[in-house]
This record gives C-alpha cells, structure tokens and sequence, in this order.
C-alpha cells in the first residue's frame, strides 16, 4: 500500500513563494539604518521597524476577515504585491517623511501574507503532521531571511542600496508569480465585496488563539530588538557586511526547523515551547554581556534554535485551538501578536540604546526577562486544568 502523502506540489509551490517573499523584505533591513541615516533620520531608527510591523498589525484583522471570506490566494497575492509595489518605490524617496511612509506601507505585505499562507497550510494538511508542515514551510521562510540579508548586504557594498531595493522588488514579483495557478483551498470562498472591509469587534480577534499569541508576543519582543539594534552593534564590532549576525541566525533555525515542528506533533507544543523560550532568554543574554564578534554571533546561533522551534510550534498550536471557519482569524489574532511584540521591541529596544554603545546590554538583557516570562506562563499553563495546550 503506497503510504499518503500530505506534502503536494501545491505545498511546495506556497514554500517556494514564501522564500522568496522573505527574501524580498528582509534582504533590505540591515541597510535601512544607515540609509535613514544618510536621508537625516539618525533619531528615527526604531520606527524603521515599529511602523512596518504597526501596519502589519492593523491589517491583520481585514486579512483574517478576507482569508475566511475570498479565499487564502487572492490575500496572499496582495500581499506579495505589496512588496513589490513599496519596494520599487524606495528609490524615489529622499526625505525621512516619504521613507517613513513607505515602511508604514510596507508593512501590509506581511499583514496578509503570512495569514493566507498559514491557512492554506493548515488546509492542505491533517492535524497529525501540522507541526511538521509548519516546520517545512519555516524552512522555507527562514532560507529567504537568511540569505536576503547576506545578499543584500553584498549588493549594497558591490552596487548601491538602490540596486539593493530593484531586486528587493523583483522577488516580491516572483512571489506573486509562483502563486498563479494554484489552486484554492477555502470550500465556500465569497466575491470581493467593500461591505466585508467593515470589520466589527468580535472579528478583531480569536478567544481561543490566546494562548499562542501572548507566548508569540513577550518571544518576538527579542526579535524587534534584534532588528533595530544588531546593525549597529555589527557596526561597532567592525562587522562590515551587517546581514552576517541574520545569516547565523537563520541557519541555526534551520537547522531544527526540520524536526522541531515533528516533535511538537508527538510530544505536545508547549513541552517545545517551555525549551525555546529558556534557549532565547540565553541568546539574548550571551548577545548583552559580549563584547565581541565570537560571543554575539554564537548568541545569534542560540537564538536562531529558539525561535527555529519556537515559531512552528506556535503557528501549529495556533490552528489546533481553532475552529475551522474562523482559521484566518485565528491566524490573524497570532499575528496581531507577532507584530506587537515585533513593533514594540524595536520601539522601546531603539528607546534605551539611545545611539549608545555602553547600553547594549540592558537593551538585549530586557528581551531575555520577557522570555522568562513567556516560559513562566506556559509552566503556568502545563499545570492548569484546563485543556489549552496539545498532548
């Protein structure tokens, strides 16, 4: 008997689309620093990331709404377009205002994006091999995210920053492209209609995504740090390409992104979770007490673990506590989270570190405490009785 396989061309299309969609927008970040600088912005790094992932989050609820409404392709298509749109854009700006403005804009591509993507997922795939299946996508997204940093940073030293963003531009549209001729997943998907852009209260968020959400909260806090603030920490160290500490980042994710969202399918989510978190309360903590290339890069190795299982395992959790019809908004709900522990991070990390080298360390040391705390909760959680995590 041939055994079923749950991993189709359809799936690996979407995998193949999400690369590239990571790859678009991240290949630019550590560059944008510098580049806001030179526009005059030096005061305004924080926001770099902060209005990105604010759009991100207030978009969110219209792309749960849409995900459950047309369908997972037609949000996925926008979002892609988003970033080829805003990326073709950037060369045009040469003020800190219209630059500002684009990354606010930006930040619509991942607020919708990721929602259809993960339901499509979740739609292809049975609850026994969720985990795996997000594990396998992560790979995939975690592949763009390590080498768009690692490329665009050599792009920006061999050509220009504005060559930098054309190619940014041109993934974005092969992301779109990959997506056509797939086929759609949603059963009874509905035509677009304006009166659906009307989101009422309850649709704001899913109750019952709540447990994964708040861990994806106080966990991505670190990552909205580590996006403001290691450009210039590589700047300090003489780091020359700043996209190195993400490239260790993302293959130490990669590294367990094969087997950790496997594990989560038989040992439960929040056993997986209660290890990433400690593993990312320590990679925060090595990266604030270093002071050199050795100790921030093998903090990166650390953190690229723990979030590597991390991220998966929440997205996986996420779609098990939801019900079916309302899957979009679930996912929506987690991402809400994702971005305000992103966008807050990078917020209040830019805050502290106030263009200062000697406060690194406090900076990276408060995302290693709200790690603690996300372990504390799911302790919490583990012991309770009531039945909020998978067994």
């Amino acid at each position: 008997m041939q055994k079923e396989t749950y991993f189709t061309k359809q799936f690996w299309l979407l995998c193949l689309s999400g690369a590239l969609f990571f790859s678009s927008f991240n290949m630019i970040i550590p560059e944008l620093p510098d580049y806001l600088t030179q526009l005059g912005g030096a005061d305004y790094k924080g926001l770099i990331i902060s209005l990105f992932t604010l759009t991100a989050m207030l978009s969110r609820p219209f792309s749960g709404k849409l995900t459950d409404k047309i369908g997972r392709i037609p949000v996925m298509v926008f979002g892609s377009s988003v970033c080829f749109v805003v990326s073709m854009m950037y060369p045009l700006i040469s003020s800190v205002s219209g630059f500002l403005l684009l990354r606010f804009l930006h930040g619509m591509s991942t607020g919708f994006k990721p929602t259809g993507t993960a339901a499509y997922v979740a739609d292809l795939v049975p609850a026994h091999k969720r985990g795996e299946a997000m594990g396998l996508l992560g790979v995939f997204t975690s592949t763009g995210m390590a080498l768009g940093p690692s490329i665009g940073g050599w792009i920006a030293l061999e050509y220009s920053i504005n060559t930098l963003f054309y190619i940014s531009a041109v993934l974005g549209l092969l992301s779109v492209l990959v997506l056509i001729g797939m086929k759609e997943t949603h059963p009874s998907k509905e035509k677009f209609e304006v009166s659906m852009l009307h989101i009422k209260p309850h649709e704001f968020f899913e109750p019952r995504a709540i447990p994964p959400s708040l861990v994806m909260l106080l966990t991505s806090f670190s990552f909205g740090i580590v996006l403001t603030i290691i450009p210039d920490l590589s700047t300090h160290l003489g780091i020359e390409n700043k996209g190195l500490f993400f490239s260790v980042y993302v293959v130490a994710s990669l590294l367990v992104r094969f087997f950790a969202g496997k594990i989560s399918d038989r040992v439960g989510r929040v056993k997986v979770l209660l290890f990433s978190t400690v593993l990312s309360a320590t990679a925060l903590f090595v990266v604030g007490i270093s002071e050199g290339i050795e100790g921030v890069l093998a903090g990166g190795f650390i953190l690229g673990i723990a979030l590597g299982m991390n991220n998966p395992t929440i997205f996986a959790w996420t779609v098990d506590l939801s019900d079916p019809q309302f899957r979009g908004r679930a996912m929506s709900t987690m991402y809400i989270a994702l971005e305000i522990g992103i966008g807050s991070g990078a917020f209040i990390s830019a805050w502290i570190y106030n263009n200062d080298a000697s406060r690194f360390m406090p900076t990276f040391c408060m995302g290693s405490l709200l790690s603690i705390v996300a372990f504390v909760y799911l302790l919490i959680l583990k012991n309770s009785k009531k039945k909020v995590t998978h067994e």
